[in-house]
């Protein structure tokens, strides 16, 4: 990967960065039809499969170093897109390197748990990539907009007085840093989805027979709450996009555009880490050339010892006399 890569798609998402301490409002500063500077959806699709090369190579890095983690929060209202997020921009990664986690309504086990329990268990491993499927953001999300959920979860009296969601806020926060100076880079993106888009989206599920599953009454009722949850969803990202932990808000109206957008900023991520494969010590690498010239022993008559190196010989000589007869000509 080239420097410049690295520099477009560092310029690429930085439209989409909160800056730490920037006041939002959702309505007001993003647009969920944004282009994002992509004119025609064939530009996006071809960047999005290169994209996906890219992070496939910074992935194997990421698993074989075993130094970094990545937690990727995938925050949206219903239909805003997440789950074909994941699927097409993790589509050519290793699934042994990559976790989705889903979270739905707490269990009563969880509720008998500090409210970051739940999320905490499904942290990364190093080298490994988790996804959150909706996030500890949810607690300052759906927790504040049905007020009877946080009553649930049997706070003692005086924690749950004014001040619960600032006081919330700076404990994401601080939860956020420990794991980045622990070694674990926190990506959060907000897949912004138009109202008319999501009712658009709605009834495709109604009307598609194959999609019916996906849909629920709750899912309209929900939608009754859409200014709660666009007040709610600007609070968070005012106070929780942070040096080390900043948001993307990812316009969402076009399916294509909101893969390449969270592609490119996973990307950045990895790019930023730069992982390496490990270097074998001497011993080791003396160990590995024994055992190849074991099975080397084993060729069968007539058969190259190492198919692989002889392979890879003969494409070389094979360019190499392109090469040869391009300058001649």
């Amino acid at each position: 990967m080239t420097d410049t890569t690295a520099e477009r798609i560092e310029a690429f998402i930085e439209q989409l960065r909160i800056p730490p301490g920037t006041e939002v409002d959702l309505t007001r500063d993003f647009d969920p039809g944004s282009r994002a500077g992509i004119a025609k959806k064939t530009t996006g699709v071809e960047l999005l499969r290169v994209g996906i090369e890219l992070l496939a190579e910074y992935q194997r890095r990421l698993a074989a170093e075993q130094t970094w983690g990545v937690l990727v929060c995938l925050q949206a209202l219903d239909a805003g897109g997440k789950d074909g997020t994941i699927r097409h921009v993790m589509s050519g990664l290793s699934p042994q390197g990559v976790r989705v986690a889903n979270f739905k309504v707490p269990s009563t086990e969880e509720l008998d748990h500090d409210y970051l329990w739940r999320y905490a268990r499904q942290l990364p491993r190093r080298g490994e990539i988790a996804i959150f499927n909706r996030s500890h953001y949810e607690e300052v999300l759906v927790v504040r907009v049905h007020p009877e959920n946080l009553h649930r979860q049997r706070l003692p009296g005086t924690t749950r007085d004014g001040g619960v969601w600032t006081r919330r806020y700076r404990e994401i926060n601080a939860w956020e840093r420990y794991l980045a100076e622990n070694g674990f880079k926190v990506v959060k993106l907000m897949l912004n989805l138009s109202k008319e888009e999501q009712r658009v989206r709605f009834l495709k599920r109604i009307d598609v027979p194959e999609r019916n599953w996906k849909f629920s009454a709750a899912d309209v009722r929900e939608r009754a709450h859409w200014d709660a949850y666009q007040r709610a969803f600007s609070q968070m990202l005012s106070a929780t996009s942070t040096p080390w932990a900043p948001w993307y808000v990812v316009p969402a109206d076009r399916k294509w555009l909101a893969r390449l957008c969270a592609a490119a900023v996973l990307a950045h991520t990895l790019i930023g880490i730069d992982p390496q494969y490990p270097q074998m010590s001497k011993p080791a690498r003396l160990e590995l050339a024994r055992a190849k010239k074991e099975l080397e022993k084993e060729a069968p008559k007539g058969a190259p010892a190492d198919p692989y190196a002889a392979s890879v010989a003969g494409k070389n000589r094979e360019r190499h006399g392109k090469d040869g007869r391009k300058e001649q000509a």
